[in-house]
């Protein structure tokens, strides 16, 4: 008895045949470059932990918005790194803040670049955590206090809204976090401001070189107590529903290389676009290996640009931005 033979490979003989019959593509439109500005003035810091990513002061800042806007990508994140700090972090929600001067800047060089503001408080509490701490009054434990951070965070988001940013991006991971900001935003007149929820963000050890870019290593403990347990995927869509239901425009998944079932899990159960975020020892890990000359930097890029799609990303939120916009070009 014969069997018939399913020839799959007629469809792979030729570059041509390949590219149409591609399921998924990355373009340029897909991209989110994130942005580090510091005080100072005359500076250019690279990150020692990232190789190609950069501390900015405002005065130098144009430089990389003319490289990003000129490379065709049409959004950012920016984070600040702020002069000082204390337990509030209120320079957070200070209207001549770091991210805040950042941003009225920022729109002078190009107005019609999309800037998504980070909302969180770690890189400017003197804790280095993401909310105010709490002492327990019996057991004098440390926590972060979810509600009064909230007020805090909500006034963060109105703060950065009035600078012009054109999106909102809740990192902090509090309870009713999105329903305090959206509330708070459209009290404030900024309804139509989209919020960005760090929807699914886990307690992650891939995130060690953003701490040294924004300074924002805990002082004692650890975040454990409100980001996500990497054990946990069903826990992924109760949190992401909450941020449904309380009026979040994307629903975010961080860190996204680890995490692809989760991005399609999202991708799968929810409406809302689908963010990846390619955080920082994905990033590293990947340009080391390059500089040691151990893998194809371009290739493996790509290659994990189109498995995020392939997961379900809508949004790519990632330190490659700049990379990949320029092997798009050739």
């Amino acid at each position: 008895m014969s069997f018939p033979v399913v020839r799959n490979r007629r469809l792979r003989g030729t570059s041509a045949l390949r590219s149409l019959v591609r399921e998924n593509q990355i373009t340029v439109n897909d991209l989110v470059q994130p942005v580090f500005v510091t005080y100072g003035t005359n500076i250019k810091e690279e990150i020692s932990s990232m190789a190609g990513v950069y501390h900015f002061s405002l005065d130098r800042v144009e430089e990389e918005i003319k490289e990003i806007t000129d490379l065709g990508i049409q959004a950012i994140l920016l984070f600040g790194v702020p002069e000082h700090k204390d337990a509030q972090g209120s320079s957070a929600f200070d209207d001549e803040g770091i991210v805040q001067q950042a941003t009225r800047r920022i729109k002078e060089i190009n107005p019609n670049l999309l800037i998504i503001a980070d909302t969180c408080l770690c890189q400017f509490t003197d804790t280095g955590h993401c909310g105010v701490i709490h002492h327990h009054p019996v057991t004098g434990q440390a926590d972060v206090h979810n509600d009064l951070s909230l007020e805090l965070l909500v006034r963060t988001a109105v703060s950065q809204a009035k600078a012009g940013a054109d999106i909102i991006a809740p990192s902090n991971m509090m309870d009713g976090y999105v329903h305090a900001i959206r509330t708070g935003l459209d009290e404030a007149g900024y309804e139509n401001t989209p919020i960005m929820a760090y929807s699914v963000k886990y307690a992650s050890a891939y995130y060690g070189p953003f701490r040294e870019a924004a300074h924002s290593t805990p002082q004692f403990g650890d975040r454990k107590t409100y980001q996500m347990d990497p054990a946990n995927g069903r826990e992924a869509l109760r949190e992401a529903e909450s941020d449904v239901v309380e009026g979040a425009d994307f629903l975010m998944v961080k860190p996204a290389l680890a995490y692809m079932d989760i991005i399609r899990m999202l991708k799968d159960n929810f409406d809302l676009p689908v963010v990846a975020y390619n955080v920082s020892a994905e990033y590293a890990m990947i340009k080391a290996a390059a500089l040691q000359g151990w893998i194809n930097e371009e290739a493996v890029v790509m290659e994990t640009m189109i498995s995020f799609k392939r997961a379900g990303a809508d949004i790519i939120l990632t330190y490659f931005a700049k990379d990949v916009a320029r092997y798009l070009q050739r």
